[in-house]
């Protein structure tokens, strides 16, 4: 079995992209998608305890911005296993020299990407097609008084996003998450990736 590629660094310290290699033959593919040992030969080691599986009917639905505060702050493996969406992550730590930005990815079952977000990160996906389907891995189980969220449109997040807030699909939470300007201090930047 072939090992994992080193990941692709992005602007933003502690994101990653990964592909693991595919094996094609005339039936398919078949691809590791996740295996601790070799995921940790290219410095990403967590426990992951919970696998979620979205689907979005419609093209244009956007889901986040989520996050969870600490203790129960997540770290999240996101990958497409049915069709494309546009991923995106910005930086929530106070004091990280990059606080408030945001990394894009476009995540497809044909490009077979994963999107490595760890801890202090706020995340979200809009779609780009019709039934969409995400698989992500998470560090920390669903924690409903920790659950957060950012503002997906806010002015201050420049975001370009592939719809407008007219044509967006979100549910009434997600409408009404807190600009980053109102969201005070969860994440404390302390110079690694997983702070």
């Amino acid at each position: 079995m072939a090992m994992l590629d080193e990941p692709v660094k992005l602007a933003i310290a502690g994101l990653r992209v990964l592909a693991p290699p595919r094996h094609v033959d005339d039936r398919g593919f078949f691809s590791e998608t996740w295996s601790r040992q070799a995921f940790a030969d290219v410095g990403i080691d967590c426990d992951f305890v919970q696998d979620n599986h979205s689907m979005s009917r419609l093209k244009g639905t956007v889901r986040g911005l989520h996050f969870q505060a600490p203790p129960f702050a997540q770290i999240k493996l996101i990958r497409v296993v049915r069709g494309v969406v546009l991923d995106v992550a910005v930086d929530l730590r106070r004091g990280s020299p990059t606080f408030g930005q945001h990394v894009k990815v476009e995540l497809s079952a044909d490009n077979g990407r994963q999107f490595f977000v760890p801890q202090g990160f706020a995340h979200g996906f809009c779609t780009l097609c019709a039934d969409a389907e995400v698989l992500y891995k998470i560090s920390a189980p669903y924690a409903p008084d920790y659950d957060r969220g950012l503002l997906w449109n806010d002015e201050a997040l420049a975001i370009d996003w592939p719809v407008s807030a007219a044509e967006a699909i979100l549910s009434p939470r997600d409408r009404t998450h807190p600009r980053l300007a109102d969201l005070g201090d969860i994440f404390t930047f302390t110079g690694d990736a997983a702070s």
